[in-house]
């Protein structure tokens, strides 16, 4: 018997929902047994006809596949579902309260990452000069369905986006912090009043939790 498979030439031909449902068969399996899953969730096709494929071939497909995970991914801001096209909010300055916590609370986990989506992407209801309004927050409910079915090179390339944009929040952060530091510390040579040495313990347990922070940023970044 001969299988038939559509190898993914890009990131753009693998949706979300094949990249989590591979994400949860992957969990605690590695070697050939991962590979055939990996086929069968980003190729379309099913497990029982992965076993007909070469064994070569299947490493070679695996090869091309983990090729595409590991180009550069930017920022995309547009792109079209069916006749929709939707758009990343514009100006993420002027992002609502109840958008930031719907993102927030869903953008580490992948198996609401179609709900983060539906935050930061929604239908352009007009556009001038290359700039465009997207259609008001209601809610992550009303386009969590068709996030499903989003292009994984725009889900992975928003994700990077916070991933670096978390980084150089926390990098400032931190220098801020061990600039204050370094001036209590400076301070408490000449004072060794209590509220003094009680502000330097309470910034460096404040710069260890933003170490923390980084690990957690660390460790999304590496799932992706």
């Amino acid at each position: 018997m001969k299988a038939t498979i559509t190898i993914p030439e890009s990131l753009n031909e693998i949706t979300l929902q094949q990249y989590r449902d591979f994400l949860k068969v992957a969990e605690d399996i590695d070697g050939d047994f991962l590979n055939q899953r990996m086929i069968e969730k980003l190729c379309h096709i099913p497990l029982h006809e992965v076993l007909f494929i070469k064994l070569k071939d299947v490493r070679s497909i695996v090869n091309d596949i983990n090729i595409l995970f590991g180009k550069e991914r930017g920022l995309i801001q547009r792109f079209t579902l069916g006749k929709t096209e939707f758009g990343m909010i514009p100006n993420l300055d002027e992002m609502e309260f109840g958008e930031y916590i719907d993102l927030e609370s869903n953008i580490s986990d992948w198996d609401n990452m179609n709900k983060a989506m539906a935050v930061m992407y929604r239908p352009i209801i007009s556009q001038v000069d290359g700039k465009y309004e997207i259609e008001p927050y209601n809610g992550s409910a009303t386009y969590s369905g068709d996030m499903l079915h989003a292009p994984l090179d725009v889900v992975l390339g928003m994700t990077v986006f916070f991933y670096r944009l978390g980084n150089e929040l926390l990098q400032a952060t931190q220098s801020y912090l061990v600039e204050e530091v370094m001036e209590m510390a400076s301070q408490s040579k000449s004072s060794s009043t209590l509220t003094g040495g009680g502000t330097i313990v309470s910034t460096q347990y404040r710069k260890e939790t933003l170490d923390s922070l980084k690990q957690l940023l660390d460790l999304t970044y590496t799932n992706v």
